[in-house]
């Protein structure tokens, strides 16, 4: 994705790694911030690919609300059912953007039908395309009671010209032609006696989504969702803790680590940890305690970022993602937090694994670079390494939540760390953790083609080919408590 600057044509491109520039799709979420209309905007650029990673979910964790863009042509996906769920299980805010309204696209009724049907949200047009494709004249605001006339341009990001009159103008006729100018007529009538009123209290509950339509691409109607998303979306939320909600405007500075990534300027080789603040202030210099550390630390060279360009700040607040230099110290789900006033944020899920492959570096002689690129990649959240009990580390097994992770680990490991790598695919589908304390595992009795590993805590997991497989195990083991989720 992008974001244009103003009076420029210049573009901060989000996705920012070689193997996003080389594929044209975005593996990785990436954080960016800019101003409009008096706001400080933080957006968290999740991948759209169905092949997404786990990094994506827990990008989702930070957020206040979610923008769910839509390709109008295809409908809902599959990959967006998965992220609708964790965004129902955050009970955030869910705004839609119907985009690529200037290509052809599925009929508006269907496509709002698809929404309520498929993701179980109840939706309501804040406004209204006219026409589609090469026929697309604009859309409706139901809330100004005005028209903007699109008008197409060829270059990509550079906007396009449009005109705005008011509804009742004499001049719609022409502007969108009178037919058009009927239908939309009939559907406005139908929308204001059959849709769904807007209520800001369902939609911050998130059980009213508010719909948009337009083309991101060419920023048409981009700037009309933007404002009414700003009037309609909420302050930085409270966050739960081990000591209860933490008010967000709290004067003691608290945050979460959600994002740790590696390798974002190949000269020095960093390891950046994203935080998102969650209350008080930053200012520089700042000691803070860090809980799972256990100790006091000072956020190195802090830093607002624009995809892989950055500035060092000297001040952040409540709602504001920075990043600090990591020099191994921080994990996701991590908490800073003030020595005075100690507590932790609720952990971040270690979702399931749906593939899984052995993985062996191809020259011994790279086994340091090997592991170092493993666990560094396995930190970030990109993958999932396990490995079989009684073995080392001369063969790990790594589970990815869509394949294209293992893409990413084959090329990442090759052009950052040097290692050339192995890779055999396994046949299994489901990883369940054993809940159960004190376990042996070895005496557990499950199917032949169940396995038993371990992740790199050391906590006992096993691995499925079939989902009855999951039941075998229980029905076997009285007592056995399985879960979809690691901590």
């Amino acid at each position: 994705g992008s974001v244009k600057g103003r009076r420029s044509s210049k573009h901060a491109m989000s996705d920012w790694m070689e193997i996003e520039k080389q594929r044209g799709i975005s593996v990785t979420s990436s954080v960016m911030q800019f101003n409009y209309d008096g706001y400080c905007i933080n957006i968290l650029d999740t991948p759209g690919h169905q092949d997404f990673s786990e990094d994506t979910y827990r990008t989702l964790m930070a957020a206040d609300s979610a923008v769910m863009v839509i390709d109008s042509s295809k409908g809902v996906e599959a990959q967006t059912k998965k992220l609708f769920q964790v965004c129902v299980m955050r009970h955030i805010p869910i705004f839609t953007f119907n985009n690529k309204l200037d290509r052809e696209a599925k009929n508006t009724y269907e496509l709002l039908d698809e929404i309520e049907e498929v993701l179980g949200i109840s939706t309501c047009p804040i406004n209204w395309p006219i026409g589609s494709g090469k026929n697309f004249k604009g859309i409706y605001d139901r809330y100004t009671k005005k028209i903007t006339r699109f008008y197409s341009s060829k270059t990509a990001g550079k906007g396009v010209s449009s005109v705005e009159v008011e509804l009742g103008d004499p001049s719609v006729d022409d502007l969108i032609e009178k037919e058009n100018h009927d239908i939309l007529a009939e559907e406005i009538e139908l929308l204001d006696g059959a849709g769904s009123d807007f209520d800001i209290d369902r939609v911050l509950a998130g059980e009213l989504t508010p719909v948009f339509f337009g083309s991101a691409l060419t920023n048409f109607a981009v700037e009309t969702f933007l404002k009414h998303f700003l009037s309609m979306t909420s302050v930085p939320l409270p966050r739960n803790s081990s000591i209860g909600e933490i008010d967000p405007i709290s004067n003691d500075f608290s945050a979460f680590v959600f994002k740790i990534q590696a390798n974002m300027n190949k000269a020095h080789r960093d390891r950046i940890a994203f935080m998102r603040i969650c209350s008080g202030k930053y200012t520089s210099g700042m000691e803070v305690f860090h809980m799972q550390g256990n100790k006091n630390i000072r956020l190195s060279q802090p830093q607002q970022m624009m995809a892989d360009d950055r500035k060092i700040i000297e001040e952040a607040y409540a709602g504001d993602i920075i990043g600090v230099f990591d020099p191994g110290i921080f994990s996701i789900g991590d908490t800073l937090c003030l020595s005075d006033n100690k507590f932790a944020y609720e952990d971040i899920p270690t979702f399931s694994p749906e593939h899984f492959a052995r993985v062996r570096q191809v020259d011994t002689m790279k086994r340091k670079q090997f592991l170092k690129g493993v666990m560094q990649i396995a930190q970030e959240g990109a993958i999932q390494v396990f490995k079989e009990f009684n073995t080392g580390m001369e063969e790990i097994i790594v589970g990815v939540v869509g394949t294209l992770q293992f893409d990413v680990l084959k090329f990442r490991l090759e052009n950052e760390y040097g290692a050339e790598i192995r890779m055999e695919p396994m046949p299994y589908e489901y990883v369940r953790w054993i809940e159960n304390k004190n376990i042996d595992v070895t005496t557990l009795s499950v199917s032949s083609d169940t396995k038993k590993i371990k992740d790199m805590k050391d906590h006992p997991l096993l691995l499925f080919v079939h989902q009855w497989s999951i039941q075998t195990a229980l029905d076997r083991n009285k007592g056995l408590v399985l879960s979809e989720f690691g901590r």
